[in-house]
């Protein structure tokens, strides 16, 4: 057995994305407005504390002291 690393092709890379735009596009076609209402509500659900809290948390930790500063006296 000889041992190949697996290297992806481009077109393999395309044709993947493709199938998988087809198959999002037969989910819209089914999905009822009720189903895509709750999705809605279930990924906001889900964003607004990533925006409330983990994104300022890392702004804060990467953001020095001296630039908080200037932007708190603007």
């Amino acid at each position: 057995m000889t041992n190949l690393q697996y290297a992806p092709n481009p077109a393999s890379t395309v044709q993947f994305f493709r199938l998988w735009s087809d198959r999002v596009d037969g989910l819209e076609r089914h999905l009822s407005a009720k189903t895509g209402a709750k999705a809605a509500v279930i990924v906001v659900l889900i964003a607004y504390p990533i925006a409330r809290i983990v994104i300022p948390a890392i702004l804060q930790a990467i953001v020095p002291d001296v630039v908080r500063t200037v932007l708190h006296l603007i």
